[in-house]
């Protein structure tokens, strides 16, 4: 969680107002000014994402840094019409910060929310930029679902003929998605073993009683992925996993919950997520995922467009030696709308919908 926080605090690149200059500018957008520091934050922030994400494969990193450095700036600049719009069209999002920041307190494993400023103080940055930072993430993101998300229809027809036109695209393995809370026994003998089960049996008392089961798992759970994925521990096959949970996965329904299982790292509960059946799922079962799909790629054009009418209304000036790749209008938005943003955030099309990943399985690995 230490990378993490360093990534967020690196990747404060905020503008600031014209009256605060310092140092050089890169880009103005409006009343608002884009630094020559903070490009090079975003730069240091793109750096440790992409080191981390192609730690054992340096020819990689060196050509996704390089395909993606180019359009630093114009990120920065689409934030920053996005962010104004938000306040244009008094979006309020003061009690998601709040719910946001106590989020990252818990996935860091701290007690109060002054131990996470100290924390962010600790790495170097501001507190106050850290929760501004935070604010226009989700600014930006509500701007796009209620000026672009919730103006975009996927249509029946259109699932139908993707349905057709892309059968083989669609087949799957038989696989589960699952979802975990591990109470750990490793190191623990008697009493202590003894303890952890009973703390097993109140924890699944709890998800019978309709707890959320994401939640307990970040309260929880010892699992690996108990804080950064609320126990999600991804998609499995047959003979991927230990032979005692397997057998309870796949005799589970998507969204059923096992009892406690006994392993020799402790005692488990697991979630049904996602369970697919091998081979091409009927219209019927792919039509989320096609939805989804559909309205991904819908969302792009739609986004560049809005940003084109965003930039042709602003007071842009790009400094010379400066270059927004976006002034041709004909790059990809794709990283403005995360994936880790929840349908309800872009207003997807109704429908069947889970709490999913807007990408489909087969787009997702």
């Amino acid at each position: 969680m230490r990378f993490v926080l360093t990534l967020m605090v690196a990747a404060l690149a905020l503008p600031i107002t014209a009256g605060e200059i310092v140092e050089e500018v890169a880009a103005k957008v409006n009343s608002e000014v884009i630094t020559k520091s903070e490009l090079e934050r975003s730069r240091q922030a793109l750096r440790q994402e992409l080191q981390q994400q192609y730690a054992n494969d340096p020819l990689q990193f060196q050509t996704a840094f390089a395909e993606r450095e180019k359009d630093l700036l114009r990120e920065l600049i689409d934030q920053a019409l996005l962010t104004q719009r938000g306040k244009d069209i008094n979006i309020n999002v003061d009690n998601e910060v709040v719910r946001r920041l106590d989020k990252v307190r818990k996935e860091m494993g701290l007690n109060t929310l002054d131990d996470l400023e100290r924390a962010v103080n600790s790495q170097g940055g501001s507190f106050e930029d850290f929760k501004t930072n935070i604010k226009n993430q989700l600014i930006t993101q509500q701007v796009i679902g209620r000026e672009v998300g919730s103006r975009i229809q996927v249509t029946q027809e259109r699932i139908k003929k993707y349905y057709e036109e892309n059968k083989q695209k669609l087949e799957r393995p038989e696989e589960v998605r699952i979802r975990e809370i591990l109470i750990s026994t490793e190191g623990k003998e008697g009493p202590e073993i003894e303890a952890a089960e009973k703390k097993a049996k109140e924890v699944l008392e709890k998800v019978k009683k309709g707890g959320n089961f994401s939640d307990l798992a970040q309260q929880y759970s010892d699992g690996a992925t108990a804080k950064t994925g609320a126990g999600d521990i991804g998609f499995f096959k047959p003979g991927m996993l230990n032979p005692e949970i397997e057998k309870i996965a796949f005799g589970l329904k998507r969204g059923q919950t096992s009892d406690i299982i006994r392993t020799k790292y402790g005692f488990e509960i697991i979630r049904v997520e996602e369970k697919h059946q091998a081979g091409i799922p009927t219209l019927a079962d792919a039509e989320e995922d096609i939805q989804q799909t559909l309205y991904y790629d819908d969302i792009q054009p739609a986004l560049r467009k809005f940003l084109t009418k965003l930039r042709e209304e602003a007071y842009l000036e790009v400094k010379p030696g400066y270059t927004d790749t976006g002034a041709s209008g004909t790059d990809s938005y794709t990283r403005l709308v995360p994936r880790d943003m929840t349908e309800d955030e872009l207003i997807a099309p109704k429908g069947k919908r889970g709490r999913r990943s807007l990408l489909p399985p087969w787009r997702r690995r």
